[in-house]
């Protein structure tokens, strides 16, 4: 794999310097699922690569996606397209997508038998994934920052456990409960993997990481301190946090963790996620200076008017108020764009958020 000194210099940091809570021109932004169904260009790829595995673990396919959004809308960063769950497929448990129904496997983690079994993964199987990585990076020539990322452990694990996505999870709570000390295997394997696996991103060229945590919202206090947190911070702790001499930035996002914010900016991470449940106000004044925080239009203001869109910005920004030394905001949604959402509401967000994110800058 290529040295990053090898790839094209950084033209547009603006991304990286908020994380790092450094100054910036402006508020830079990024969506979660940027490159997806809501992209007309998106879904003809989707056909041509016959399925979204096909589309995942083919690096030309991935790169062609990753690019589309930024094609559209003057973004400040591109993000790997991938699935959180390349890392428990890798671990012999089967991914499938059935049509019209998200992620399942083959082969979940039911018992005592199947848990002890569980290993970190080969990397070499996630290669066609650090394919992706590099040939992204190449393609933007420093256009923007390239993100990699990954599923938390708890939530790898309420997918190995559960076999598909659950809404009130049931099997994996059982077994939470029940045998904890099986819990703390699939995470602590869960944990070493995720590291691993992000690591190996940054080495193909990932600029910023970022850790999932889809499901933490659903345990309970308590609970999400000991069985997702404590394994956030782990992998935190095993991550290469420079490159070539470069910083690499890491991001947290804890669905439903608005709760626990402090202890979450205190895993180590630089930046937060937020939901669009929180305040954003308010989280800057608990937190402090401690992390860039990011976030968090509800994403479903992109279903209103250009007006109201606008209005929803501006209010979002001045909420955070004017970033100072040692603050740092990235704008982006509470959570993943929808696959309805049309583009040209997008475009009027991107643009907002840059005109007037400037005006407050003053």
């Amino acid at each position: 794999m290529p040295l990053m000194s090898q790839f094209a210099p950084l033209k547009n940091d603006t991304f990286l310097r908020a994380l790092l809570r450094q100054p910036t021109d402006y508020t830079p932004l990024w969506l979660m699922r940027q490159a997806g169904r809501y992209l007309p260009e998106y879904r003809k790829t989707r056909s041509r690569a016959g399925s979204f595995m096909g589309l995942a673990t083919n690096p030309d396919y991935a790169t062609e996606v990753t690019l589309q959004p930024l094609e559209r809308f003057p973004l400040d960063a591109a993000i790997l397209f991938s699935d959180i769950l390349t890392v428990p497929d890798a671990m012999g448990l089967g991914l499938y997508f059935a049509d019209g129904e998200g992620p399942k496997f083959y082969r979940p983690l039911r018992d005592e038998k199947d848990v002890m079994a569980l290993q970190t993964p080969d990397l070499g199987k996630l290669d066609y994934v650090f394919k992706a990585v590099t040939q992204i990076r190449t393609e933007l020539n420093g256009r923007v920052p390239l993100i990699g990322f990954a599923g938390s452990p708890w939530t790898l694990a309420c997918y190995m456990v559960e076999g598909e996505g659950s809404r009130e999870f049931h099997t994996v709570k059982t077994m939470l409960y029940n045998r904890p000390d099986l819990m703390h295997h699939v995470l602590s394997t869960n944990a070493a993997a995720v590291a691993a696996y992000l690591n190996a991103q940054i080495d193909a060229g990932a600029q910023a990481v970022m850790i999932f945590d889809s499901w933490g919202g659903a345990l309970a206090d308590g609970a999400y301190q000991e069985f997702s947190l404590d394994y956030m911070r782990q992998v935190v702790s095993q991550l290469q946090r420079e490159k070539d001499g470069v910083p690499i930035p890491a991001i947290v996002f804890t669905k439903g963790g608005g709760l626990w914010l402090e202890q979450i900016a205190d895993i180590g991470a630089d930046a937060v996620g937020l939901d669009w449940t929180v305040n954003l106000a308010e989280a800057r004044a608990r937190i402090g200076q401690r992390v860039a925080l990011q976030g968090n239009l509800d994403p479903a203001v992109l279903f209103a008017n250009p007006e109201q869109i606008r209005s929803e910005v501006a209010r979002l920004l001045n909420a955070y108020g004017a970033p100072q030394a040692g603050s740092g905001h990235v704008f982006n949604l509470g959570h993943g764009i929808s696959q309805f959402t049309p583009p040209e509401s997008v475009a009027v967000m991107v643009e907002a958020v840059h005109e007037i994110s400037r005006k407050l800058r003053g």
